[in-house]
Parts: C-alpha cells; sequence; structure tokens
C-alpha cells in the first residue's frame, strides 16, 4: 500500500510542476522530456535486470555450495547471539542469519555486485519464516532499514572517482564516510528497536555494536598514517580478497562434506536467473516514477526552496550545492553517482561541496531502490514501515554528513 501511494505521488508531483511551467513559462518542451525519461528508466530497468541475472546466477549458485557445505551455519552460529535479539522472531540457528551476514560483510566492503545478490538471498530465507507472505516481517524491516543506512567500511569506489579526478587526497574522505554510515545505521537499528520494542541495550548487542566500533577505529588508526595510494591499494586488495576467500571456503568446505559442487551451483544458479526474472516489474515501476519526478523539474525545484530558506534563517547555505547527491541517492544511485560526478566536475573534487557530495553518495543507499528489488523479489506488497524507517535513517545520515564534513573540511 505504501508503495503504491508513493509511485502515485512521484507522478502527481511530477504533473503539478509541469503543469506550473506551462502556465508561468509556456514551456510545453516539459513534457516531451518527462516522456523521453518514461522510455529512458524502462529500458534502464530492464538494463539493470539483465545485468543483475548474471550476477544473481553466480551468487546465488555460490550461496547454494555455502549452504550445503555447512558455511551458512557457521556465519549464522557467529553472528546468531547478536541477531537473536535484534531479530527475536527468526529461530536460533537459522540460515538466514548466515545470509544476512554475508550481505553485510559485502556491504561494509563497498561491493554492491555481490552484495545485491546475498542481500537476495538473506530476504528470501527470512521470508520462509514470514507468516503473512504478502507483508513485511519485523526482521524483514530491520534488514531492510540496515540495508538502507549503508554502512560502509572501505569505500573503494568513491576513492576511484576522487583520484580520476585529481584530487589531492582521494582517501581524506574515508573517514567522514565510515563515521556517518555508521551514524545512520546505527539510528536505523534505534528506531527500528523502538517501533519493534527490542531491548537496544541488552548486553549482548551493545558488546557487538562495541565490537563494530572498535574495529571502526582499528582500521581508521591504522589507515591514518598511510597515503591515499596504500589506502585505496589496501581497501581494494582486502575487499575482495575476502569475498574471493568466501568462495575459495566454500568450495573446500563443499570437497570435505564430498558433496557435488557443481551440481550444487547449477541448483542455485537457476534460482537466481529465476529471481532476476522476477524482480523485473517492481524495478522498472519505480524507476520509471522517479525518472518522471526528475525529469519535471520538482528536484530542482526542492533545491531552490531549501537554499532560500536556509538564507532566510541565517543557516550558511554552503553545503546545499552538495544535496542533489543526498536527495537523489534513496531514489536513484546511478541517478546520484551522476550528480556527484558532475560536482566535482564543476567545483572541483577538493571544493568542499565536492568532498560532501561524495560522503552522501557513500554513506547512504538507495532506499526505495532496495525496497523495490529486495520486497518484489518475494512478493511483499504491504511494506508498512519500512520505507519511514529508511527514510529517517537516511536523514540523520544527511545531516551527519553534513556536521562531519564541516568538521573536517572547514
Amino acid at each position: 500500500m505504501v508503495l503504491n501511494y508513493i509511485w502515485i505521488g512521484f507522478f502527481l508531483i511530477a504533473a503539478v510542476v509541469a503543469l506550473f511551467k506551462v502556465i508561468l513559462f509556456g514551456d510545453f518542451s516539459i513534457f516531451p522530456t518527462m516522456m523521453k525519461s518514461v522510455f529512458d528508466m524502462s529500458k534502464t530497468g530492464f538494463e539493470i535486470s539483465l545485468g543483475l541475472a548474471g550476477i544473481l546466477t553466480l551468487w546465488l549458485g555460490i550461496m547454494k555450495i555455502g549452504e550445503k557445505s555447512g558455511v551458512i551455519n557457521i556465519f549464522s552460529k557467529i553472528t546468531g547471539p547478536f541477531f537473536s535479539r535484534l531479530f527475536p522472531e527468526i529461530p536460533k540457528d537459522h540460515p538466514s542469519f548466515g545470509h544476512m551476514t554475508m550481505n553485510f560483510t559485502a556491504t561494509m566492503l563497498g561491493l554492491e555486485n555481490a552484495a545485491t545478490p546475498l542481500g537476495l538471498k538473506a530476504m528470501e530465507s527470512l521470508q520462509e519464516v514470514n507468516p503473512n507472505k504478502e507483508t513485511a516481517s519485523n526482521a524483514q524491516i530491520m534488514f531492510l532499514v540496515i540495508n538502507t543506512a549503508g554502512f560502509t567500511l572501505l569505500p573503494v569506489g568513491i576513492m576511484m572517482y576522487r583520484m580520476q579526478f585529481g584530487a589531492a587526497n582521494p582517501s581524506d574522505v574515508f573517514i567522514p564516510i565510515l563515521l556517518t554510515s555508521l551514524c545512520a545505521t546505527l539510528s536505523g537499528i534505534i528506531i527500528v528497536s523502538v517501533i519493534q520494542k527490542i531491548n537496544i541495550f541488552d548486553k549482548v548487542i551493545l558488546a557487538y555494536i562495541a565490537g563494530i566500533m572498535a574495529i571502526c577505529a582499528s582500521l581508521v588508526w591504522y589507515l591514518s598514517s598511510k597515503t591515499q595510494t596504500q589506502i585505496s591499494f589496501f581497501s581494494s586488495v582486502v575487499s575482495n580478497l575476502i569475498i574471493f576467500g568466501i568462495i575459495i571456503s566454500f568450495i573446500l568446505l563443499g570437497l570435505r562434506k564430498k558433496i557435488n559442487i557443481y551440481d550444487s551451483f547449477i541448483e542455485g544458479a537457476k534460482e537466481g536467473f529465476a529471481t532476476a526474472i522476477k524482480i523485473i516489474p517492481y524495478l522498472i515501476a519505480m524507476l520509471v516514477a522517479i525518472g518522471v519526478f526528475r525529469a519535471s523539474g520538482a528536484m530542482e525545484s526542492i533545491l531552490k526552496g531549501l537554499s532560500y530558506t536556509f538564507n532566510a534563517v541565517g543557516i550558511n547555505p554552503d553545503f546545499v550545492n552538495a544535496l542533489p547527491t543526498a536527495l537523489m541517492k534513496p531514489l536513484s544511485g546511478s541517478g546520484s553517482r551522476g550528480l556527484m560526478i558532475d560536482t566535482m566536475k564543476t567545483y572541483g573534487p577538493d571544493a568542499f561541496v565536492s568532498k560532501l557530495s561524495c560522503i552522501f553518495q557513500s554513506a547512504c543507499d538507495t532506499t526505495f531502490y532496495i525496497v523495490a528489488l529486495y520486497f518484489g523479489s518475494v512478493g511483499i506488497k504491504n511494506t508498512r514501515y519500512a520505507i519511514t524507517c529508511g527514510l529517517i535513517a537516511d536523514g540523520i545520515g544527511i545531516i551527519a554528513a553534513i556536521v562531519i564534513a564541516k568538521i573536517f573540511f572547514i
């Protein structure tokens, strides 16, 4: 129901903005622009789905090997004490704990190609214990909100973009991104925990969170003495080494268990291809609505209004030119990436707004895309408060990014 209102809302807002442009400025060219966006985003949605088909086929094949070799159960036991309190309705040692751990690991390492199929597999396993198959369960909402917060440990892609644009220190956004994404993730967990009446002050939950923060602090301490080239090399090598190591460990344990590894891979790969086909209509529907909203100029009008408001109340609007990336990120990952690149081209990679734009791009995730993709893959129609909590976490992440960027760069 929520997705229905949001989808309609994008179209209605775009129609109102377009109507004002026609009445006030006689700009009838807005309609061809909007229709072009409709067809372009339909094509983009289908192309993304095709791209996901290959990735899903690969990773769900690998995951099936992991399931049969017992690796997923090992991950479940490691994270079980934490997840059993954060997801109390999921049975103890359920495979979904392992799937979620794999997804969060790939997300933290900045490996989107691996994170998406692993997330879809986790959502599928959570759906197995969902009593109402068309309504999001508490566990699915918690999982989705943590995903949309986009906790990033190693922002490899952002540092590569900054290096390509000739930034004096491409890795200078590393710590701000880490701190911002951590703030967004913790806020998302707290918001959902309050709604679901989960005791966030449980000793086990606090111990795991303290452990994650200790790892972050250790990583910051270690990398603070390295050059940007060394940091970029470290990030790239470590993240990919971990993922490749996981694949090899799956295969080796499969050999130990004496399972048919090839047949297991094919079995999982078939599931991956079927999932990719299933999500096409959900993805295209959301992307088309977002495309119309952007093409109408609604986003531009919102930014102008924000800039005027901040000026009127005496707040320095030096961050407003970076806000397009932040406001676009929940709607479209590729769109926000394009805006981030455009900001660096316009102001230079070392300008405050450019650095802030990079933090926005890496520290939050594509909320509407993830909702359409993950819930659509298992047939969830009633998302309950998932989108609201995801957007609140995004909003806190945006505020944290501005504050942290001002501390580090002004």
